[in-house]
């Protein structure tokens, strides 16, 4: 079988706005949301800011339901009310008018944020100092007393999936991926390829995550992948720029509602796209480098367009993974203009990191919506603080301002630590 896939709902919660179009005007309009860490202290981190969601309340969206999930973590809330506003977005009030075995969710879903304050309550009141070494008793005596049980569930990386199946009923496949950065678009392709070889009729997809913690901050400080201008907070972010010195840590979830073609025509659904193709490889090479001559990202995206029955000319705008680290969109850069040859230069490439931050594991999922607003309004969003053109990354990065393009058909590129590449390419539904 080879079903065709639409998208019939989307919903998103990022740092630029809860819903659709507030968020994608902020966008358009090159509107940062970086500022300083609020969520914990981080005056002593070489990062002092991140982009954060801001006045988020989960229960706004679940009503009566908040019940059954308010014990959710972050990122699960995340996913649970972009979910909802997809759900809505999608025509849906009851149910998709399918079988609900066929109804499936795959996430690209991060862990929860850990309970710090309890986990090093735990580890100083364990620590022997005269051995130097941990005294395992001790720490799980004081962490039975401190860690909250549900709390510790939550942290699963699989919950969020759960939580949404539970929510729509959703009793078909349910699988979740954390392939890193390329997480949501790896889940979003393979779900895809569930409704196409008939294993599911709908999927609810995406992904969502928040490192937005001591641990997660810190862990990307030592791998010295995050911006450091502390000074200069709304300009960090700097993809494609000669002078970028690394990404911003962002947090949030983009969830779509994928359908089977007829299925969708059949209940008169909006549809607001078709997924057409979608390539998935890995670089075996390193566990943060991307190969030098960039062979898993060509791969990637040489399989979705064939994949899609695509020509590289055919493609209107590019959504790159564009992460503003030296190694990534130099590299990018690089695989672009091997698949795409001469029309690498024409075609308009954009980065919302440059604004959102890095989502991790929920960034692919919010730049495909990004990829299916431009097809809606013919214009693409900037790739904001580029300033210094960088001969590693010559092409087109809709520098500072939003475009005017019709834009048809659109590619978004996702690429993980461990070498993970996704690409996805989406079309106006004909």
């Amino acid at each position: 079988m080879n079903r065709r896939v639409v998208i019939t709902g989307m919903g998103w919660v990022t740092p630029l706005g809860v819903g659709l179009e507030a968020a994608w005007q902020r966008l358009l309009a090159g509107d940062p949301g970086m500022a300083p860490t609020t969520i914990f202290d981080a005056r002593t981190y070489p990062t002092q800011f991140v982009a954060e969601v801001k006045d988020f309340d989960l229960k706004s969206f679940l009503g009566e339901r908040y019940e059954d999930h308010k014990r959710a973590s972050r990122n699960t809330g995340f996913a649970l009310a972009a979910a909802e506003m997809a759900w809505q977005d999608a025509g849906l009030n009851g149910s998709l008018g399918v079988d609900p075995t066929m109804v499936g969710v795959y996430l690209g879903g991060g862990e929860g944020p850990i309970d710090f304050e309890s986990f090093v309550a735990a580890t100083v009141a364990g620590w022997n100092p005269e051995s130097r070494q941990l005294d395992t008793v001790k720490w799980a005596e004081v962490a039975c007393e401190r860690l909250d049980a549900v709390g510790e569930f939550e942290q699963d990386p699989n919950c969020a999936a759960g939580h949404i199946a539970y929510r729509f009923n959703a009793r078909g496949p349910n699988f979740n991926t954390l392939t890193a950065c390329a997480a949501s678009t790896q889940a979003l392709g393979e779900a895809a390829a569930l409704i196409r070889h008939g294993d599911a009729d709908a999927m609810i997809s995406g992904g969502a995550h928040s490192m937005i913690h001591p641990l997660g901050v810190t862990g990307f400080n030592r791998l010295t992948a995050l911006s450091t201008r502390n000074d200069s907070i709304e300009s960090a972010s700097r993809p494609f720029d000669r002078t970028r010195d690394g990404f911003v840590l962002g947090e949030g979830a983009g969830i779509l509602i994928l359908e089977e073609y007829e299925n969708a025509r059949r209940r008169a659904a909006r549809i607001r796209g078709e997924i057409l193709g979608y390539g998935t490889t890995a670089d075996a090479f390193r566990v943060t480098d991307m190969h030098e001559e960039g062979r898993g990202p060509i791969a990637a995206m040489q399989g979705a367009l064939d994949d899609a029955h695509v020509k590289p000319e055919e493609i209107d705008y590019i959504s790159a993974h564009g992460t503003g680290t030296e190694e990534n969109d130099k590299t990018e850069s690089l695989a672009i203009q091997v698949v795409f040859g001469d029309h690498a230069r024409r075609v308009p490439i954009s980065s919302i990191k440059s604004m959102l931050g890095h989502l991790i594991a929920g960034a692919g999922a919010v730049e495909l919506i990004t990829c299916v607003l431009a097809i809606r309004d013919g214009i693409v969003p900037p790739t904001i603080n580029y300033q210094h053109a960088d001969p590693n990354c010559p092409l087109d990065y809709v520098p500072n301002q939003a475009r005017k393009v019709p834009v048809r058909t659109a590619l978004s590129n996702s690429f993980g630590f461990g070498g993970q590449n996704d690409a996805l390419i989406v079309r106006a539904c004909e």
